[in-house]
């Protein structure tokens, strides 16, 4: 239930064209829950106004929109965030222009005092829906967009002969006492690659910076993704993900020593790589040892993803070098062997394993037993777990069992693309309740609910399709599912086969 305050601040933004005028009569305090309200109204008005005055140092987007989150999720998705959002970075351009013009000049005996712009954790519109949403890669545009503009204005500023002083170089000093940091997550591809190298290289003189948590890139070749990480700051780093990249080994041996510069770098996430050394040419094996060794120079690397990395009996080679153990480690379709499995079980990984993901491997022969030991050896620390597309019967269900079991902090189980019948996920229910911790399985529609016409035979990803599902069969399985949950004491849980909306945990979120 919303509070009295907020119901007034939600009145009080409703006159956006009469708003300005109060502001000189507000005290401070009252800034957090008029943004809110203005946010959640999309009063971007009030929105402009608000942030051209803001009288902290700090404006954050999650602290100051946490509470909303019930009033958002019954609204059309994206479109209130998408006009604030842009409001907010237009109002800071805005400010930052008119005080390089006139340093002096006040706001109703105001002056803003943001130093900060934090927009880390805003939803990518882009995995919750939305099409008139802000996704990520359009957040990253629109902010580099930004930066250029108050860049380009503060060079005509200095051009018209402005009698600031300037630094050694010649360039115009920028006034520290009013620049502006936003601190944001950053997503590129070769279509937005030039608009952000080219304000992350202003940042060093510009009034408005960029500070990047993690860094996506997708379809960049190994120069343009170089380019951009010796433009990164150094400090705010703590995650690197190229996919879809078509690095390759020797890709990877060039971009890797770029990431050594960042001490707080603990998220490696490499996946589609085009990483197969199964292909043997000449200088696999060289290759594969210098970006061990690179990996090994990542002093604190926690989570590491080399997803569809064909590494089949490598995982030895390419893990030997680290000197701290991972928390997380995704292996999804890596085509493992035996003797990977047996290394990970001794390493120095597997007691510090938290989340672990071998989907896409085919544990239905040599692969089974291996499966099983590790699960033991790494149980006592094991959050969350993805076996994805395994083609696992009701038979290797049953052999996994007491593996599973004894996982006793596991939070997340991962089972979707697997061949069980409705009996067998009964069963793994009725066993895993000794798991008090386990709230979310995601897993397969059942076999017995498949209309036998359009059930083809399992040949790895990509044939369990929702529209061969008889819906009245699943609809009554998924009903004899929640009534056991419900027998069992175990109404917290979620037992689901929507893999979108409950898609793997964060690392940094488990």
């Amino acid at each position: 239930m919303d509070s009295l305050v907020f119901l007034c601040a939600r009145r009080l933004v409703s006159h956006e064209t009469d708003f300005r005028r109060t502001l000189a009569i507000l005290p401070n305090e009252l800034y957090p829950v008029l943004f809110s309200a203005a946010f959640l109204d999309s009063r971007t008005l009030v929105v402009r106004d608000l942030v051209t005055v803001w009288p902290f140092p700090v404006l954050s987007f999650q602290r100051l929109l946490t509470h909303l989150d019930h009033h958002l999720l019954h609204r059309p998705k994206g479109l209130p965030r998408k006009l604030c959002v842009q409001a907010t970075i237009l109002a800071i351009v805005a400010h930052l222009r008119q005080t390089l013009e006139e340093p002096n000049r006040g706001m109703s005996k105001r002056q803003c005092s943001l130093r900060v712009l934090d927009m880390i954790d805003l939803p990518d519109d882009d995995v919750h829906g939305g099409p008139e949403g802000m996704s990520l890669w359009s957040t990253t545009v629109s902010l580099a967009k930004a930066c250029l503009e108050v860049s380009k204005h503060q060079n005509e500023h200095s051009k018209r002969g402005s009698k600031r002083r300037k630094g050694p170089s010649g360039a115009l000093e920028a006034p520290q006492s009013f620049s502006v940091e936003i601190h944001t997550d950053l997503f590129v591809n070769s279509t937005s690659f030039v608009v952000l190298r080219d304000a992350l290289q202003a940042n060093t003189t510009s009034l408005l910076r960029l500070k990047c948590r993690d860094f996506h890139a997708e379809e960049l070749s190994v120069g343009s993704t170089v380019t951009l990480l010796d433009c990164l700051d150094v400090c705010s780093l703590r995650r690197v993900d190229l996919r879809f990249n078509n690095l390759g080994l020797s890709g990877l041996c060039i971009v890797l020593p770029h990431l050594t510069k960042f001490p707080n770098l603990l998220s490696l996430r490499l996946p589609y790589s085009n990483v197969d050394v199964r292909r043997f040419v000449s200088g696999t094996d060289a290759s594969l040892r210098q970006l061990a060794g690179q990996l090994g120079s990542l002093s604190g690397l926690k989570e590491l993803n080399f997803g569809s990395s064909r590494l089949s009996g490598n995982l030895q080679y390419l893990l030997s070098d680290l000197q701290t153990p991972l928390e997380s480690l995704e292996l999804a379709f890596c085509s493992l062997l035996p003797d990977d499995f047996s290394y990970l079980r001794q390493s120095l990984h597997a007691p510090a394993l938290r989340k672990l993901d071998l989907s896409g491997h085919d544990f239905t022969e040599a692969l089974l037993q291996p499966l099983r030991q590790l699960l033991e050896k790494i149980s006592p620390s094991l959050l969350h777990l993805d076996l994805m597309e395994c083609r696992l019967t009701d038979s290797q269900l049953d052999d996994l069992l007491p593996a599973l079991c004894h996982c006793s902090q596991l939070r997340c189980l991962g089972l979707f693309g697997n061949l069980f019948s409705t009996p067998a996920l009964k069963v793994l229910l009725e066993k895993t309740v000794v798991l008090p911790h386990l709230r979310l399985v995601i897993y397969p529609y059942p076999l017995d609910c498949y209309i036998t016409d359009h059930l083809r035979p399992p040949s790895g990803s990509g044939w369990f399709f929702e529209d061969a599902v008889d819906r009245a069969r699943f609809k009554a399985a998924k009903a004899e599912l929640c009534q056991l949950l419900l027998k069992l004491g175990r109404s917290d849980a979620v037992w689901t086969t929507n893999l979108p909306r409950h898609g793997a945990p964060d690392y940094f979120n488990l």
